[in-house]
């Protein structure tokens, strides 16, 4: 195995793990909604479209054989934590300003006609405000870990494909 093989398995593995975790994240909020019963709002529901797209994209790119297919789907895990990064974004400020609202009024039935709302609502039908406070976790909101990740998505992945794709 020669050692661009070896960078792009190294990478293919990088792909798998952040998919895996998006896919934790997911989890970790439904276990938040079904058990604690946090509802989610309109931005929480934008958010885990964006970590299930990630998850999706980084899935698809470790399966790719070649380069430059991989480096498609890594360019969409990028566009992806961008969106997230916006709804995140968002989300931490409305939580900053609570006067502001998150426009439930005209969010929440534009999120709720997107087609995995409709396959699957429990997951990704809107039932809260973005303006309730929840407990922090680790100092932490919701929000704002989400934009945490969403941020370490979009710079990781580049330079992972900076580094693994520079000559040695």
């Amino acid at each position: 195995m020669n050692e661009q093989t070896s960078r792009l398995n190294r990478e293919r593995r990088f792909l798998v793990l952040l998919g895996l975790i998006c896919l934790s994240l997911i989890g970790g909020a439904l276990y938040m909604q079904v058990v604690l019963g946090e509802a989610p709002c309109p931005l929480c529901i934008l958010q885990r479209y964006a970590l299930l797209f990630i998850a999706v994209f980084a899935f698809i790119a470790a399966a790719m054989p070649g380069r430059r297919s991989l480096t498609f789907f890594e360019a969409l895990v990028v566009l992806s934590a961008i969106g997230g990064i916006v709804a995140a974004g968002n989300h931490v400020y409305i939580l900053a300003n609570p006067m502001v609202s998150c426009g439930i009024d005209t969010l929440q039935p534009i999120v709720d006609d997107l087609p995995l709302a409709k396959l699957w609502p429990l997951a990704f039908q809107v039932d809260g405000f973005c303006s309730t406070p929840y407990p922090p976790i680790l100092g932490l909101s919701l929000a704002q870990w989400a934009l945490v990740a969403f941020v370490l998505t979009a710079v990781l992945v580049p330079l992972g494909i900076y580094r693994n794709r520079r000559q040695a």
